[in-house]
């Protein structure tokens, strides 16, 4: 079993999503996602200038170190846009509901960085979640459904649930890839040190 630490606001993780589909290929590897709640509760960024600067030399970096694309309408729209509040609760919420519903928490976990980090859409508006919901194919009902029951204390359990394993493991940050083969292999590494800058290659 592979379990993946991330947060879907975080632009490493995002630099990761190419070895994160190379390891959804491979042939009876289950993959469990914990979410990490980097943009949560007291630490939600309203988007701001010094924000702006902030992040945007981690994604330029980040871009250039792994070849990920990130939009125009993210660096001249959404970085722009000072109303918009960036919280990973949401999309959170959004890839717990995909993958209850539909086994498809990995696949939302890619639509949400994409609408973030390419599209510049505010991923953390339930109607935005509910559009990429649909282009995905699932549900609007279902879909919806599930995301208010897993909204809210259920999300926060989980982001707790994710830290505790994260601090279990020793580990502090994410992205991370821990691999387990029952009590004779455990091994954990941090993702984007796997991701060099050769497009369609992973080392």
């Amino acid at each position: 079993m592979l379990h993946y630490i991330y947060d879907p606001l975080c632009g490493w993780c995002y630099g990761a999503a190419p070895l994160l589909q190379a390891a959804r290929e491979v042939a009876g590897l289950h993959i469990e996602l914990h979410g990490g709640g980097m943009m949560t509760g007291a630490n939600r960024q309203q988007v701001s200038a010094q924000l702006r600067n902030y992040v945007m030399q981690h994604d330029q970096r980040i871009s250039a170190m792994t070849g990920q694309p990130f939009g125009d309408s993210y660096f001249n729209g959404l970085l722009l846009d000072t109303t918009a509040i960036l919280d990973s609760a949401p999309p959170t919420t959004a890839i717990l509901a995909a993958d209850t519903v539909a086994g498809q928490g990995l696949a939302m976990l890619a639509r949400i960085q994409a609408a973030h980090y390419v599209r510049g859409l505010r991923v953390a508006d339930a109607a935005v979640l509910h559009a990429l919901a649909i282009e995905m194919g699932l549900d609007p009902e279902l879909f919806d459904s599930k995301f208010a029951e897993l909204g809210g204390a259920a999300t926060q359990v989980h982001i707790a649930a994710s830290r505790a394993f994260l601090a279990r493991v020793g580990a502090k940050a994410f992205p991370l890839s821990y691999c387990s083969a029952g009590r004779k292999s455990k091994c954990w590494t941090p993702a984007v040190s796997l991701v060099r800058r050769q497009p369609g290659k992973l080392h």
